[in-house]
């Protein structure tokens, strides 16, 4: 299955110059989502998988049904101030600007082994502060799993020692 076919392209969004990757069309298709779905999962099957963290929003659509398929729990990682209690903060730089993710310092068991999913990895920023997040609190990020990986940004070069698995490079 081609899942391009499900990707739209929206121009100048959420700033003018910037090319959106709108997956709206994909998740709107249940055999798109469940294919999709069952490429992301492909480089853990056989692995133990205590966690599936996903970045807010878009990855949450991805991690929670990533998490249910692996038998692991599902860990939100957040934007400032929408965790309800003890959070480890990260600031870090993207495309157009900066932002701040947050996780609950219990959201992981130290030594736990997690999976990363999100939507997009264009700059490799946002990925890259989700892994230093689950890092602090002392898991082992086995995967970064996208559906799509803008590979002109080059944001691969900012995910150290982490296996970066993309369904759609553009």
């Amino acid at each position: 299955m081609d899942l391009t076919e499900y990707i739209r392209d929206i121009p100048d969004f959420p700033e003018p110059g910037i090319m959106f990757k709108d997956i709206t069309p994909l998740l709107g298709s249940p055999l798109a989502f469940e294919h999709a779905l069952d490429q992301l999962m492909v480089p853990y099957e056989g692995l133990q998988v205590d966690y599936v963290a996903g970045i807010e929003s878009r990855g949450f659509i991805l991690a929670a049904p990533l998490a249910v398929r692996m038998g692991a729990g599902h860990v939100p990682i957040r934007k400032p101030g929408k965790l309800p209690s003890k959070v480890e903060r990260i600031d870090y730089a993207l495309e157009y600007g900066t932002d701040s993710l947050e996780v609950h310092l219990d959201a992981v068991a130290p030594g736990s082994t997690v999976v990363i999913a999100d939507d997009v990895m264009a700059t490799g920023g946002t990925a890259a502060a989700a892994v230093e997040l689950m890092q602090r609190l002392g898991a082992e990020v086995i995967g970064l799993s996208v559906l799509i990986e803008l590979s002109f940004l080059d944001g691969r070069s900012k995910i150290n020692g982490v296996e970066i698995h993309s369904l759609i490079t553009y």
